[in-house]
Formats: structure tokens, C-alpha cells, sequence
């Protein structure tokens, strides 16, 4: 995979709506929401806000990375509900 395109090897290609993503700007994964300009709009996989994330700057997530941040998401609403 290489950063910056939909994980197919050609960088000019943006991930499309609804693939999971890593922002390496800002270290962050979540979901294509669409695009806007020269952005990708980018909810987080838990839900929340959207955020502006630079294509260059995004990668599309493996099959291993996906399941991982998804268990992270599950871990951390379940430590949340405990409090």
C-alpha cells in the first residue's frame, strides 16, 4: 500500500466513500464520508466528528489494521460505560 492513494498503488486516486482510512497527518483512522475540494472528509470509525484530511496524507486501512482499530473502538466505549 502507499500513502496517498486508495491502497492500489496510484497515489492520484483518493479512497472512496464508506473505505477505512488512516490519516498519517494526524494519526488517526476512520471512514471516507465524502469528498469536499481538494479534502476527504473523515469520520472517525466510532462515529463523531468529521474531520478535513489532506489525500496525500491517507491511506486505505488492511483487513488486520480495520479489525484492530474496530477492537480498539469496542475496547474503549467498554471502559467508558464502566466509569
Amino acid at each position: 500500500m502507499t500513502e496517498g492513494g486508495a491502497g492500489d498503488g496510484n497515489p492520484s486516486e483518493p479512497p472512496a466513500v464508506g473505505e477505512a482510512v488512516r490519516d498519517t497527518a494526524r494519526d488517526r483512522v476512520g471512514r471516507v464520508m465524502g469528498h469536499e475540494g481538494p479534502y476527504l472528509q473523515v469520520r472517525p470509525l466510532g462515529g463523531g466528528r468529521e474531520w478535513d484530511a489532506d489525500p496525500r496524507h491517507v491511506r486505505t486501512l488492511s483487513q488486520d489494521e480495520l479489525l484492530s482499530a474496530l477492537l480498539a473502538e469496542v475496547n474503549s466505549r467498554s471502559r467508558q460505560s464502566t466509569k
